[in-house]
Protein backbone atom coordinates (compact mmCIF):
# COMPACT_ATOMS: atom_id res chain seq x y z
CA UNK A 1 0.00 0.00 0.00
CA UNK A 2 1.17 3.56 -0.19
CA UNK A 3 0.92 6.39 1.43
CA UNK A 4 -0.86 9.72 -0.06
CA UNK A 5 1.40 11.63 -0.71
CA UNK A 6 -0.81 15.02 -0.18
CA UNK A 7 -2.32 13.99 3.52
CA UNK A 8 -1.43 15.73 6.36
CA UNK A 9 -0.39 13.26 8.99
CA UNK A 10 -2.24 14.56 12.20
CA UNK A 11 0.19 13.48 15.22
CA UNK A 12 0.17 14.15 18.86
CA UNK A 13 2.67 13.15 21.75
CA UNK A 14 1.28 12.04 25.08
CA UNK A 15 4.16 12.31 27.96
CA UNK A 16 6.53 15.43 27.76
CA UNK A 17 8.98 15.39 29.86
CA UNK A 18 12.53 15.23 28.35
CA UNK A 19 11.89 12.40 25.31
CA UNK A 20 8.27 12.98 24.76
CA UNK A 21 9.18 17.22 24.09
CA UNK A 22 11.64 15.82 22.11
CA UNK A 23 9.48 13.72 19.83
CA UNK A 24 6.94 17.13 20.16
CA UNK A 25 9.55 19.81 18.45
CA UNK A 26 10.35 16.91 15.59
CA UNK A 27 6.45 16.09 14.68
CA UNK A 28 6.30 20.04 14.30
CA UNK A 29 9.39 20.17 12.02
CA UNK A 30 8.15 17.57 9.88
CA UNK A 31 6.92 18.17 6.63
CA UNK A 32 3.11 17.21 5.82
CA UNK A 33 2.83 16.34 9.39
CA UNK A 34 0.85 18.60 11.66
CA UNK A 35 1.31 18.69 15.86
CA UNK A 36 -2.57 18.75 16.96
CA UNK A 37 -1.78 18.87 20.45
CA UNK A 38 0.18 17.24 23.93
CA UNK A 39 -1.18 15.69 26.66
CA UNK A 40 0.74 14.89 30.15
CA UNK A 41 -0.17 14.12 33.60
CA UNK A 42 1.22 17.45 34.03
CA UNK A 43 -1.54 19.83 32.91
CA UNK A 44 0.70 22.57 33.18
CA UNK A 45 3.55 20.71 31.69
CA UNK A 46 1.74 20.06 29.08
CA UNK A 47 0.31 23.65 28.19
CA UNK A 48 3.98 24.97 28.28
CA UNK A 49 5.41 22.33 26.13
CA UNK A 50 2.21 23.42 23.68
CA UNK A 51 2.92 26.75 24.02
CA UNK A 52 6.33 25.90 22.88
CA UNK A 53 5.59 24.59 19.89
CA UNK A 54 2.74 26.51 18.80
CA UNK A 55 -0.12 23.28 19.65
CA UNK A 56 -2.43 22.45 22.47
CA UNK A 57 -2.86 20.79 25.23
CA UNK A 58 -5.42 18.25 25.79
CA UNK A 59 -6.49 14.93 28.36
CA UNK A 60 -5.03 11.98 26.46
CA UNK A 61 -8.90 10.67 25.57
CA UNK A 62 -9.86 13.87 23.85
CA UNK A 63 -6.01 13.67 22.03
CA UNK A 64 -6.63 11.01 20.42
CA UNK A 65 -9.82 11.97 18.66
CA UNK A 66 -7.72 14.10 16.83
CA UNK A 67 -4.80 12.50 15.76
CA UNK A 68 -3.58 9.60 13.12
CA UNK A 69 -0.15 8.24 15.21
CA UNK A 70 0.65 9.08 18.61
CA UNK A 71 4.07 8.38 20.59
CA UNK A 72 3.67 7.82 24.45
CA UNK A 73 6.76 8.81 26.61
CA UNK A 74 5.03 8.68 29.74
CA UNK A 75 6.71 6.13 32.43
CA UNK A 76 7.40 2.53 31.73
CA UNK A 77 4.75 1.55 33.95
CA UNK A 78 1.71 3.12 32.56
CA UNK A 79 3.21 1.81 28.65
CA UNK A 80 0.97 -0.74 28.25
CA UNK A 81 -2.41 0.95 29.33
CA UNK A 82 -1.85 4.06 27.85
CA UNK A 83 -0.94 2.22 24.49
CA UNK A 84 -4.21 -0.25 24.61
CA UNK A 85 -5.78 3.03 24.98
CA UNK A 86 -4.53 4.29 21.64
CA UNK A 87 -5.04 1.00 20.15
CA UNK A 88 -8.71 1.41 21.14
CA UNK A 89 -9.32 3.82 19.59
CA UNK A 90 -7.64 3.37 16.20
CA UNK A 91 -4.46 5.64 16.62
CA UNK A 92 -1.20 4.09 15.60
CA UNK A 93 1.15 4.10 18.42
CA UNK A 94 4.98 4.72 19.02
CA UNK A 95 6.19 3.37 22.88
CA UNK A 96 9.42 4.63 24.16
CA UNK A 97 11.83 1.91 25.01
CA UNK A 98 11.51 -0.02 27.23
CA UNK A 99 8.37 -1.26 25.65
CA UNK A 100 6.21 -2.29 28.95
CA UNK A 101 6.84 -3.46 32.52
CA UNK A 102 4.99 -6.52 32.05
CA UNK A 103 5.89 -8.71 29.28
CA UNK A 104 2.49 -10.48 29.22
CA UNK A 105 1.15 -7.40 28.92
CA UNK A 106 3.25 -6.37 25.88
CA UNK A 107 2.50 -9.64 24.01
CA UNK A 108 -1.09 -8.74 24.85
CA UNK A 109 -0.58 -5.60 23.42
CA UNK A 110 1.01 -6.66 19.91
CA UNK A 111 -1.82 -9.19 19.45
CA UNK A 112 -4.39 -6.19 20.20
CA UNK A 113 -2.61 -4.21 17.81
CA UNK A 114 -2.56 -6.85 15.16
CA UNK A 115 -6.14 -7.71 15.76
CA UNK A 116 -7.14 -3.89 15.18
CA UNK A 117 -4.85 -3.53 12.51
CA UNK A 118 -3.15 -0.43 14.47
CA UNK A 119 0.56 -0.06 13.78
CA UNK A 120 2.81 -0.43 16.91
CA UNK A 121 6.26 0.60 17.07
CA UNK A 122 8.78 0.66 20.21
CA UNK A 123 11.48 3.08 20.15
CA UNK A 124 14.68 1.97 19.78
CA UNK A 125 16.33 5.02 18.45
CA UNK A 126 19.62 3.43 17.95
CA UNK A 127 17.98 1.46 14.56
CA UNK A 128 18.07 4.49 13.32
CA UNK A 129 21.25 6.10 13.77
CA UNK A 130 22.40 6.64 10.21
CA UNK A 131 25.96 4.81 11.12
CA UNK A 132 23.97 1.37 12.82
CA UNK A 133 21.97 1.60 9.19
CA UNK A 134 25.00 1.01 7.39
CA UNK A 135 25.79 -2.21 8.91
CA UNK A 136 23.59 -4.39 7.02
CA UNK A 137 25.84 -3.88 3.72
CA UNK A 138 28.88 -3.86 5.48
CA UNK A 139 28.26 -7.18 7.89
CA UNK A 140 26.67 -8.90 4.10
CA UNK A 141 30.80 -8.91 3.45
CA UNK A 142 32.23 -10.05 6.83
CA UNK A 143 31.84 -13.00 8.71
CA UNK A 144 31.48 -11.28 12.45
CA UNK A 145 33.09 -12.93 15.41
CA UNK A 146 32.87 -10.80 18.56
CA UNK A 147 30.63 -7.53 19.25
CA UNK A 148 31.86 -4.85 22.01
CA UNK A 149 29.72 -2.29 23.21
CA UNK A 150 30.38 0.59 25.29
CA UNK A 151 27.46 2.82 26.50
CA UNK A 152 28.72 5.22 29.28
CA UNK A 153 28.55 8.37 30.80
CA UNK A 154 28.56 10.31 33.77
CA UNK A 155 25.78 10.38 36.71
CA UNK A 156 22.36 12.42 36.03
CA UNK A 157 20.88 15.02 37.24
CA UNK A 158 17.71 13.79 37.50
CA UNK A 159 15.83 10.55 39.30
CA UNK A 160 15.87 7.68 36.75
CA UNK A 161 12.76 5.04 36.92
CA UNK A 162 14.89 2.37 34.83
CA UNK A 163 18.34 0.88 35.97
CA UNK A 164 21.25 1.06 33.98
CA UNK A 165 20.60 -2.35 32.11
CA UNK A 166 17.25 -1.23 31.39
CA UNK A 167 17.96 2.40 30.71
CA UNK A 168 21.20 2.52 28.60
CA UNK A 169 22.37 -1.34 28.27
CA UNK A 170 18.83 -2.16 26.33
CA UNK A 171 19.76 -0.16 23.45
CA UNK A 172 22.89 -2.45 22.76
CA UNK A 173 20.88 -5.88 22.98
CA UNK A 174 18.40 -4.74 20.44
CA UNK A 175 21.13 -3.83 17.95
CA UNK A 176 23.13 -6.44 18.91
CA UNK A 177 19.98 -8.89 18.63
CA UNK A 178 19.28 -7.69 15.37
CA UNK A 179 22.48 -8.28 14.09
CA UNK A 180 22.80 -11.62 15.04
CA UNK A 181 21.05 -14.24 13.54
CA UNK A 182 21.21 -16.86 16.30
CA UNK A 183 19.48 -17.71 19.69
CA UNK A 184 21.24 -16.25 23.01
CA UNK A 185 23.15 -19.62 24.76
CA UNK A 186 24.13 -18.54 28.12
CA UNK A 187 24.28 -15.14 29.91
CA UNK A 188 26.92 -13.47 32.19
CA UNK A 189 26.84 -10.55 33.49
CA UNK A 190 28.17 -8.34 36.94
CA UNK A 191 27.55 -4.37 38.38
CA UNK A 192 29.24 -2.21 40.75
CA UNK A 193 28.46 1.25 42.36
CA UNK A 194 24.64 0.27 43.07
CA UNK A 195 24.18 -1.04 40.04
CA UNK A 196 24.61 1.99 38.39
CA UNK A 197 28.03 0.35 35.90
CA UNK A 198 27.30 -2.93 34.36
CA UNK A 199 28.51 -5.95 32.32
CA UNK A 200 27.10 -8.45 30.27
CA UNK A 201 28.38 -11.00 27.88
CA UNK A 202 26.35 -13.00 25.70
CA UNK A 203 27.53 -16.09 24.05
CA UNK A 204 25.33 -17.32 20.89
CA UNK A 205 24.37 -20.51 19.73
CA UNK A 206 26.39 -19.80 16.58
CA UNK A 207 30.07 -19.28 18.68
CA UNK A 208 29.34 -14.87 18.08
CA UNK A 209 30.46 -13.28 21.41
CA UNK A 210 28.72 -10.21 22.56
CA UNK A 211 30.19 -7.80 25.29
CA UNK A 212 28.35 -4.94 26.64
CA UNK A 213 28.59 -2.04 28.83
CA UNK A 214 26.52 0.53 30.17
CA UNK A 215 27.12 2.95 33.16
CA UNK A 216 26.29 6.05 35.03
CA UNK A 217 29.82 6.60 36.52
CA UNK A 218 32.13 6.99 33.91
CA UNK A 219 32.88 10.44 33.30
CA UNK A 220 33.00 10.36 29.83
CA UNK A 221 29.79 10.44 27.06
CA UNK A 222 30.83 7.03 24.92
CA UNK A 223 28.70 5.33 22.33
CA UNK A 224 30.90 3.08 20.54
CA UNK A 225 30.17 -0.57 19.02
CA UNK A 226 33.24 -2.64 17.67
CA UNK A 227 32.65 -5.33 15.34
CA UNK A 228 35.31 -8.04 15.29
CA UNK A 229 35.52 -10.14 11.96
CA UNK A 230 38.42 -12.74 10.64
CA UNK A 231 39.85 -9.96 8.81
CA UNK A 232 38.62 -6.18 9.68
CA UNK A 233 36.94 -4.41 12.50
CA UNK A 234 34.25 -2.50 12.25
CA UNK A 235 34.02 0.61 14.70
CA UNK A 236 30.94 2.11 14.92
CA UNK A 237 30.18 5.44 16.82
CA UNK A 238 26.71 6.36 17.44
CA UNK A 239 27.52 10.00 18.81
CA UNK A 240 29.56 10.90 15.47
CA UNK A 241 27.28 8.41 13.30
CA UNK A 242 30.20 7.46 11.77
CA UNK A 243 32.18 4.08 10.76
CA UNK A 244 35.50 3.50 10.80
CA UNK A 245 36.90 -0.09 8.90
CA UNK A 246 40.23 -1.14 10.35
CA UNK A 247 42.13 -3.69 7.90
CA UNK A 248 45.52 -4.99 6.48
CA UNK A 249 46.87 -4.31 9.86
CA UNK A 250 50.51 -6.16 9.91
CA UNK A 251 53.95 -6.03 11.24
CA UNK A 252 57.15 -4.23 10.29
CA UNK A 253 60.40 -4.27 11.18
CA UNK A 254 62.90 -0.96 10.12
CA UNK A 255 66.73 -1.41 10.45
CA UNK A 256 67.91 2.04 11.84
CA UNK A 257 71.66 2.66 12.60
CA UNK A 258 72.20 -1.08 13.34
CA UNK A 259 68.74 -1.06 15.45
CA UNK A 260 65.69 -2.52 14.89
CA UNK A 261 62.49 -1.22 15.45
CA UNK A 262 59.07 -2.75 15.23
CA UNK A 263 56.37 -1.04 13.26
CA UNK A 264 52.53 -1.96 12.79
CA UNK A 265 50.54 -0.29 10.36
CA UNK A 266 46.93 -0.21 9.86
CA UNK A 267 45.24 0.64 7.05
CA UNK A 268 42.17 2.60 7.99
CA UNK A 269 38.72 2.99 5.86
CA UNK A 270 35.75 5.67 6.63
CA UNK A 271 33.14 5.34 4.54
CA UNK A 272 31.08 8.70 3.83
CA UNK A 273 27.27 8.57 5.12
CA UNK A 274 24.49 11.00 4.92
CA UNK A 275 23.76 12.07 8.34
CA UNK A 276 20.64 12.51 10.21
CA UNK A 277 18.97 12.98 13.81
CA UNK A 278 17.74 9.03 14.52
CA UNK A 279 14.13 10.36 16.11
CA UNK A 280 13.54 12.27 12.91
CA UNK A 281 14.40 8.79 11.07
CA UNK A 282 12.59 7.36 13.43
CA UNK A 283 9.26 9.07 13.47
CA UNK A 284 9.64 8.92 9.86
CA UNK A 285 9.83 5.70 9.47
CA UNK A 286 6.80 4.90 12.03
CA UNK A 287 4.53 7.50 10.16
CA UNK A 288 5.24 5.76 6.99
CA UNK A 289 4.28 2.26 8.22
CA UNK A 290 1.46 3.73 9.94
CA UNK A 291 0.36 5.10 6.73
CA UNK A 292 1.01 2.64 4.82
CA UNK A 293 0.37 -0.50 6.84
CA UNK A 294 3.96 -1.89 6.33
CA UNK A 295 5.33 -3.75 9.23
CA UNK A 296 7.36 -1.34 10.76
CA UNK A 297 11.34 -1.74 11.58
CA UNK A 298 11.09 -2.03 15.31
CA UNK A 299 8.10 -3.92 16.74
CA UNK A 300 6.64 -5.19 19.49
CA UNK A 301 8.01 -8.44 19.44
CA UNK A 302 11.23 -6.72 18.77
CA UNK A 303 10.75 -4.60 22.27
CA UNK A 304 9.80 -8.07 24.19
CA UNK A 305 12.98 -9.22 23.07
CA UNK A 306 14.99 -6.84 24.30
CA UNK A 307 13.48 -6.70 27.63
CA UNK A 308 13.18 -10.09 28.19
CA UNK A 309 17.24 -10.23 27.71
CA UNK A 310 17.72 -7.06 29.76
CA UNK A 311 15.83 -9.23 32.49
CA UNK A 312 18.07 -12.03 32.55
CA UNK A 313 21.34 -9.71 32.74
CA UNK A 314 19.67 -8.09 35.73
CA UNK A 315 19.36 -11.20 37.28
CA UNK A 316 22.93 -12.27 36.44
CA UNK A 317 24.16 -9.11 37.23
CA UNK A 318 22.11 -9.20 40.93
CA UNK A 319 23.80 -12.78 41.55
CA UNK A 320 21.01 -15.06 40.57
CA UNK A 321 21.51 -18.32 39.42
CA UNK A 322 23.55 -20.03 36.47
CA UNK A 323 22.16 -18.78 33.18
CA UNK A 324 23.46 -21.33 30.52
CA UNK A 325 20.09 -21.07 28.58
CA UNK A 326 16.36 -20.82 28.84
CA UNK A 327 15.15 -23.68 26.33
Amino acid sequence: MSRDANRIVKAGVIGVGSMGTNHARVYSELRDVELVGVADADLNRAKSVAEDFGTDAYTIDDLLDHVDVVSVAVPTPYHADVARTCIEKGVHVLVEKPFVADLEEGRALADFAREREVTLQVGHIERFNPAVRSLAKLLDEVEPIAFTANRLGPPLDRQMGDGVVMDLMIHDIDILLSLVDSEVRSVAAASAADEQYATAQLTFENGMIGSLTASRMTQQKTRTLDITTRDRLIRVDYLNQSVQIFRQSRPDYLRDNGNIRYRHEVVMEQPMLETGEPLKLELESFIESAMTGEPPLVSAEDGLRAIEMARRIETQAEGGSPDPVTQ
